[in-house]
């Protein structure tokens, strides 16, 4: 995971008046901070809102967002409420808001995992093609740990990285309660865990059609005799879990264990190609290699790598931090197998500092790379895509004015801002479900 960047820890007081500063802007551009107020519900095609805003509702700060699209429509954001601050450990729940309205409006916040002074966070949420319902994986760990301390192996069991799920079957509404993979998700002497973030895969095309896959990192000890403690950057590797029975039962997929150093695959994101194959493309924790991401390819529904990670030069201007992909379609007269495929990427668009939210354009399946939309110019870090409707792409991200975490955003980009190039018929994304 990795979060730990220049911007600082918001203090209590540090909340309050970001709240205040952003409020102020809201209220200059109309969006809604809160659940909307009784009276007509806000017209449809609404350019953005902000479903969650640091201190208001309890939280100090809200970061890690993930979003789905459900069956009956709905759109189901979902973060890290953190009460002490900013910072990965401590005091955390996972928590959601649903809106019915393209993500114009939105209920109240609900608490989905309550961490109970413990941390809960990770979401990485989709929809079981099969039935409709929401599944939510997400990790744990005792809140007085940190992640330096996982990392050098200073945390048992007990206390370190667990894996849970939990399932909705009223479209969001609510959820059961957390239930624990972590035996079934995990392999000897990992040590740091983390699902996501962002809104998993369900698998729709090809031989393994309605598999659940959630990408997924983690860490390993340091070769005996070794005089490293482990909280290097090269012992960061990514994997994927998934499940063939609808989040019933669960099972390590691929593991990216090179640890040389040159790519140090963390966070990842995933799409199915029109052809079956699932394209990935992940965060490089400060590998040696040029650039900050990655990208790999599978052929057999995410249980081995086709090839070891390798640099993604074609989005070297995104910093080191989570990144999101959206599968779109095929170009106009390309087949399926054409190398055709068109991809969305979100992130940041300046190499060395989380600022400047940007989306990309990829006409070849991730071979090559085009900024076609920057939202802003104001501090912003991790992202995640969704297709919100047949002619809108919709986006959640973190932002602010002073640092990037001081609100989570949604925004909603009309899909001829972002390519003239994709059918409107024909093309299903991931995470849209009709």
């Amino acid at each position: 995971m990795g979060r730990a960047v220049r911007w600082w820890r918001l203090s209590s007081a540090g909340a309050v008046v970001s709240a205040l500063l952003v409020g102020g802007l809201l209220a200059r551009t109309g969006a809604r901070p809160e659940a909307p107020p009784a009276g007509p519900a806000p017209a449809p095609g609404c350019a953005s809102s902000v479903p969650y805003v640091a201190g208001v509702g309890g939280y100090a700060a809200y970061r890690i967002p993930a979003v789905v699209r459900t069956r009956a429509g709905a759109l189901l954001a979902f973060a890290e409420g953190r009460r002490d601050g900013t910072g990965d450990s401590g005091a955390v729940d996972i928590v959601v808001r649903r809106s019915a309205d393209g993500g114009c409006g939105w209920d109240p916040v609900r608490v989905v995992a309550a961490g109970r002074g413990d941390t809960r966070g990770n979401p990485a949420p989709v929809v079981d093609p099969s039935t409709g319902d929401v599944v939510l994986v997400s990790s744990y760990n005792d809140g007085a740990v940190t992640e330096a301390q996982i990392l050098a192996g200073r945390a048992g069991p007990d206390r370190g990285r667990r894996v849970f799920v939990q399932r909705s079957r009223d479209d969001g509404r609510s959820f059961t309660a957390p239930r624990e993979i972590t035996s079934a998700v995990t392999r000897p002497g990992w040590r740091w865990y983390a699902t996501g973030p962002g809104h998993a895969l369900a698998l729709t095309r090809g031989a393994r059609a309605g598999r659940l896959l959630v990408p997924a990192n983690h860490s390993v000890a340091p070769p005996a005799g070794s005089p490293d403690t482990g909280r290097e950057p090269r012992y960061y590797g990514a994997h994927a879990l998934y499940s063939d029975d609808g989040g019933r039962s669960w099972s390590v997929g691929y593991v990216d264990d090179d640890h040389d150093g040159f790519v140090n695959a963390n966070e990842s994101s995933t799409v199915q190609l029109d052809d079956g194959r699932l394209y990935f493309t992940a965060r490089d924790q400060h590998g040696t290699s040029p650039g900050n991401r990655a990208a790999a390819v599978s052929s057999d529904g995410g249980a081995s790598l086709d090839r070891p990670y390798a640099p993604q030069p074609a989005l070297a201007a995104m910093p080191v931090v989570q990144g999101s992909v959206l599968h779109l379609g095929h170009r106009r007269g390309d087949d399926a197998g054409s190398r055709g495929d068109v991809l969305l990427f979100s992130g940041p668009s300046v190499p060395d500092v989380r600022a400047r939210m940007a989306i990309w354009r990829s006409t070849d399946g991730g071979r090559s790379a085009t900024r076609v939309l920057t939202l802003s110019p104001r501090p912003a870090a991790y992202s995640d895509l969704v297709r919100a409707d047949a002619e809108t792409v919709g986006l959640l991200y973190e932002t602010g004015t002073r640092h990037p975490y001081e609100s989570i955003a949604f925004r909603r980009v009309p899909l001829d801002v972002v390519t003239q190039e994709v059918p409107r018929k024909g093309a299903t994304p991931e995470n849209v479900h009709r």
